[in-house]
């Protein structure tokens, strides 16, 4: 990319930029929220948790000051748990040892948990006005359309040259605006699907829009079928009307988040029997199985799940427990249906909490 075709993103971006709340206040806390919340992850859905989460930890201090399950609890929604402990474990890592402030190099940027290439050059770059490349996948669309890039995008190699070809494009001065324009270019302009080729700054250095090739651009290879998952889990409630519910462990998927206890169906078993299973392997509880409440489908990253959930009666812990045991969990609580707003679910089990509250209503 030229001199004058940077010009002509640099001027359609100041006049068509989105008024964003990250971009008012541009401090590296601010952007790096900002960019881990944008992982994967729409700029419509990410404004009001941002803006409550910046509410409630106002500071990289605030935040590191937090415990684990207020973090999760803020970040509730929003999906992909990871980034909400990786911002958290971060901040306290920035705390002990760098004062509580984000270092300005990417080298440095790097070694904190939950930044990878792409988020420490946009930090470095758009919060400390460093000399950074970056690449998302707005970025990696565009500069596969510029230059008709035929190579398969999933790709390590690809990848490298991709990344190569990044730090080669980027302007000597101002790259945290240059890398600001193109991931706004292709948010509104060079989308995936009908690109929007005649508004765009760049379309006379576009070789696929040249050679017409621009809705095959970029490569990438096909993903392999999804995998469906059958997934158990019990509403169990002891002789009070309490729910037992049961805390993730921190590593691996939705960790740290609260749920109803259960798992994956395994082989021919009965949707019965493996609830009972996993119970006795998960808390170390029997449970009586009553009748199945809700049915909620749901999709994860890389697979998706049907989360059969049962009515069930607590029957006690197994010798020689005389309560449930934290097994294959963090932690587990008996709870009132009212308190169930205090902690931290996933998408499937606040869909089980709303039958809940639906079934509560139609007894009143």
């Amino acid at each position: 990319m030229n001199n004058d075709s940077i010009a002509r993103l640099l001027r359609w971006y100041r006049h068509n930029r989105a008024d964003l709340p990250w971009r008012r206040d541009a401090s590296p806390y601010q952007v790096w929220l900002s960019e881990v919340m944008l992982q994967q992850t729409q700029v419509e859905t990410v404004i009001p948790y941002y803006q409550r989460f910046l509410a409630a930890f106002p500071s990289i201090a605030a935040l590191a000051d937090a415990p684990l399950d207020a973090v999760l609890k803020r970040w509730e929604g929003l999906g992909y748990y990871s980034r909400a402990r990786n911002l958290h474990r971060a901040a306290r890592l920035l705390v002990a040892e760098y004062n509580g402030a984000l270092p300005s190099q990417v080298d440095d940027l790097l070694k904190l948990p939950g930044i990878g290439p792409y988020t420490a050059g946009a930090i470095a770059s758009i919060a400390f006005g460093r000399s950074a490349p970056l690449l998302d996948g707005n970025v990696i669309r565009i500069y596969a359309r510029l230059l008709d890039l035929p190579d398969d995008i999933s790709k390590g190699a690809t990848r490298k040259k991709l990344w190569r070809i990044a730090a080669e494009w980027l302007p000597e001065l101002g790259a945290g605006e240059y890398n600001q324009a193109l991931m706004e270019l292709g948010q509104k302009v060079c989308r995936p699907r009908q690109p929007r080729c005649a508004e765009c700054p760049l379309r006379y250095n576009c070789r696929a829009f040249a050679a017409g090739t621009q809705a095959a651009r970029p490569v990438r290879s096909k993903r392999s079928p999804t995998p469906h998952y059958d997934v158990t889990a019990g509403l169990i409630r002891d002789e009070q009307g309490r729910l037992l519910i049961a805390q993730r462990p921190l590593e691996g998927l939705l960790g740290g988040l609260w749920e109803f206890p259960g798992g994956k169906r395994e082989g021919r078993e009965s949707l019965e029997d493996c609830l009972r299973r996993e119970l006795r392997e998960e808390l170390a509880i029997e449970v009586e199985v009553g009748q199945r409440m809700a049915v909620v489908d749901h999709a994860f990253t890389h697979f998706k799940i049907t989360l059969h959930a049962f009515d069930c009666r607590y029957r006690g812990a197994l010798p020689p427990y005389s309560e449930p045991q934290a097994l294959e969990a963090l932690d587990w609580a008996w709870v009132g249906e009212a308190e169930l707003e205090q902690y931290s679910f996933g998408k499937a089990d606040r869909q089980v909490i709303a039958e809940l509250a639906r079934r509560r209503e139609m007894l009143l």
